[in-house]
């Protein structure tokens, strides 16, 4: 197995509450980081007919078979069972009980609110981060890392990325959307999915995407909430404090893998992003991804934004922290540092109390530059570890 950040974070939740959760999109390790932290714990999955069919029919008995707790795989496969974990855990007081995995964000979200407040650490669990794989693929490409993204079994088997990108789109369709989220135009909301990868790093116009997909702009909002909330993509949205300045207030749109985009948008091998007008969007895309790994992975309480006014001025990334701006982050995908990256960085500053200003681009070398720290693509780690702190 290969160690992950959030490991320390999940074991730290379990001396805090009797439930710990672990939930993120489909295929991201959960269940992996489950029985590798609590390895002494016996492990049951929801997802098997038989299993699932004992915990409906007898709840209790099903939890009586684990006197010291138990993992609990695809729990929201059994909503009934979450009342009787309450009573449980409040009756016998231990911490660490029980852990709960969960791909489909909704049922599990939705036991827990209703039934465990209060009761249950959460952690949110994305694909890995390349400081977690980087020394496994030490001679590959910045163009062979954001092709392949980082999804677990892209690392576990031999299987070439656009073949395993399209079984997932494939299972994350027929099996998430249609039985439960009732999407029952898939042609429209595949399509859908294809637009906004098109338009990752970009700002969200809902309206303009609804008119492409032949949606209304009700349905556009809906579906973007169902790829957020599946942890495919995220809304990043604009920063509120405006330091006497007219903002947008349109949200920009990355998807949390940037192989996944680059697939979806059609990109089929690393050679077309080495020069291709895609290479731009899905470098910035494996950026904030990046940050949102760093900040989930170790229960930041940090937020990420991103800046821009009415004059187009813009700043990629923001690390906030309340109305205190920490780090300003640009990316570029260049393979050399060009002066013209450093002025927004250096107008933003200005106005924001001097944040640390940081600049990743595509090339290999970091310089202490006066007007930010430029970090090389391999040294995101270092990056991260400068903007929060």
């Amino acid at each position: 197995m290969i160690p992950r950040h959030a490991a320390p974070r999940l074991a730290e939740l379990a001396g805090y509450y009797p439930i710990v959760a672990i939930t993120g999109p489909r295929q991201s390790g959960k269940t992996t980081l489950a029985r590798a932290v609590f390895a002494g714990k016996p492990y049951s999955s929801l997802e098997d007919p038989d299993v699932r069919a004992f915990a409906m029919g007898d709840p209790r008995g099903f939890l009586a078979q684990y006197p010291d707790g138990a993992i609990i795989d695809e729990a929201q496969r059994v909503p009934e069972l979450f009342s009787y974990l309450q009573t449980r855990v409040d009756g016998e007081r231990r911490m660490g009980l029980f852990v709960l995995t969960g791909s489909q964000q909704f049922g599990l979200m939705e036991g827990i609110s209703q039934s465990l407040a209060g009761r249950v650490g959460l952690l949110h669990l994305l694909p890995f981060a390349y400081d977690e794989v980087g020394a496994t693929r030490p001679n590959d490409s910045l163009e062979d890392w954001l092709w392949r993204g980082f999804y677990p079994p892209l690392f576990d088997r031999n299987i070439p990325p656009h073949v395993w990108f399209a079984d997932y789109l494939a299972t994350y369709v027929e099996r998430d959307v249609r039985r439960l989220l009732q999407v029952r135009d898939l042609d429209a909301f595949h399509r859908f999915v294809l637009m906004c990868a098109a338009r990752t790093g970009q700002l969200l116009n809902l309206s303009a995407l609804a008119a492409d997909c032949g949606i209304t702009h009700n349905t556009a909002q809906a579906w973007i909430g169902v790829l957020e909330a599946s942890y495919l993509v995220l809304r990043l949205a604009p920063f509120h404090r405006n330091f006497g300045k007219r903002l947008t207030k349109t949200p920009k749109l990355y998807f949390l893998d940037a192989g996944f985009a680059a697939w979806l948008a059609g990109v089929r091998g690393a050679d077309e992003l080495a020069t291709g007008n895609l290479r731009g969007p899905i470098f910035e895309t494996w950026v904030v991804s990046e940050f949102a790994k760093r900040r989930r992975n170790a229960l930041r309480g940090e937020e990420l934004y991103f800046w821009r006014d009415t004059a187009g001025h813009e700043i990629d990334l923001l690390v906030t922290r309340g109305e205190q701006v920490l780090a300003a982050v640009e990316c570029k995908s260049g393979r050399t540092v060009a002066e013209d990256w450093f002025p927004p960085l250096a107008r933003f500053s200005a106005l924001a109390d001097n944040p640390r200003r940081l600049l990743v681009y595509g090339g290999e070398s970091g310089q202490p530059r006066t007007e930010a720290t430029v970090f090389g693509w391999r040294t995101i780690g270092q990056a991260l570890d400068f903007a929060f702190g």
